[in-house]
């Protein structure tokens, strides 16, 4: 259970707070009085719950920067001196990687290795926290759960930048913070890696609820594409009070939890794309056209991935609290109230509030 006490009056230095996770947990941190300073680039899409009106009153700290300038990078975390890192920021869509893969490996590996050696000049820092995907492992399509010590190859550049990024991690750790010498770094290091995560407030493009939803709000027909696909789908409050469970024993215990894991849901069963899709219009309450996109693309796209999550549910004492039925109806709730009064951030503080006390 997330200690609201522990966060309070903490200094977070967490990039990629301009992004759907990134700014749901910037509202999070900042709710239960930690000192967030933000570093990221400013969102493409205007109707990001970053351009929110005061959503920046929840910042110590608003860098609107790139975290491949490693001097830009560096000087920030040093003005920063944070005691907690929280490692988001990255190009976060296979689409995209397919479309500029050296973009991709430059912000979701090179960022990664500018993060980790500016750490390196901190004197207050005790926890890093990055976070990679679910998408790291090397996925053959097999029906059991993935556990962190499986081996990670991601297929696309998006999935293959993941891996990547989990082996620098491993070789900063192993050169620079290991734990047989932690007693003089005083640094733990570690990795996250989350499902599917939905909730209100994701616009962005070619991601399955913010196109459904544009669809809804439009009245126009939405394309379903890889409808049997299953994946492990949870609100973005699950995978983001696993972070912050996870940084509070890595600030206790570092040295005993410095390695990767899981964030997912605990469904033997998981959910395919088009009971999603089906489900999620129905608790709308409006009826669309759904156009079942038959056309075979050379862009690969897994079809079954799923997380073991009982290594976090057995040493964080971590554990889902919204079912599937509950995260749909709340990431629609979420949507339609906020599209209504115009204001997102209102509606995301009463979601953290209501989940907190779950």
């Amino acid at each position: 259970m997330l200690n609201k006490e522990f966060w309070s009056g903490k200094s977070v230095f967490l990039t990629g707070h301009t992004g759907f996770k990134g700014s749901w947990l910037t509202l999070w941190l900042s709710s239960i009085g930690a000192k967030v300073t933000g570093y990221a680039l400013e969102p493409d899409d205007m109707k990001s719950l970053y351009f929110d009106k005061n959503f920046k009153d929840f910042l110590i700290n608003d860098h609107e920067k790139d975290i491949r300038d490693y001097n830009k990078l560096k000087a920030a975390i040093k003005k920063a001196d944070p005691e907690i890192i929280i490692h988001m920021a990255a190009q976060p869509l296979v689409i995209d990687s397919f479309e500029d893969p050296i973009k991709t490996y430059e912000t979701n590996v090179m960022g990664t290795v500018n993060l980790l050696e500016a750490v390196k000049s901190l004197s207050n820092c005790r926890v890093v926290l990055v976070v990679t995907s679910d998408k790291a492992y090397e996925n053959l399509e097999r029906k059991e759960p993935y556990i962190e010590t499986d081996n990670l190859n991601g297929h696309d550049p998006y999935s293959n930048s993941k891996s990547c990024a989990e082996l620098v991690v491993s070789s900063f750790r192993n050169s620079f913070f290991n734990l047989n010498s932690f007693s003089n770094h005083g640094v733990s290091l570690a990795t996250a890696r989350a499902g599917n995560v939905i909730g209100a407030g994701d616009w962005a493009k070619d991601r399955l609820v913010p196109d459904l939803v544009r669809s809804l709000l439009n009245n126009k027909s939405f394309i379903l594409r890889n409808g049997s696909a299953i994946r492990p789908w949870q609100h973005v409050l699950e995978s983001l009070s696993g972070y912050l469970i996870l940084c509070e024993a890595m600030w206790s215990n570092g040295n005993n939890y410095s390695e990767a894991w899981n964030f997912g849901p605990t469904t033997v069963e998981p959910e395919n794309v088009e009971w999603v899709i089906k489900n999620f219009i129905k608790i709308w309450g409006k009826q669309i056209e759904i156009i079942d996109y038959k056309e075979s693309s050379k862009k690969h796209e897994a079809t079954l991935l799923s997380l073991d999550v009982s290594k976090s549910l057995s040493r964080l004492k971590w554990h889902p609290k919204w079912n599937i039925n509950k995260t749909l109806q709340a990431t629609v709730d979420g949507y339609k109230k906020s599209e209504a009064s115009g204001i997102y951030i209102d509606t995301i503080l009463s979601q953290i509030s209501e989940y907190s006390d779950s």
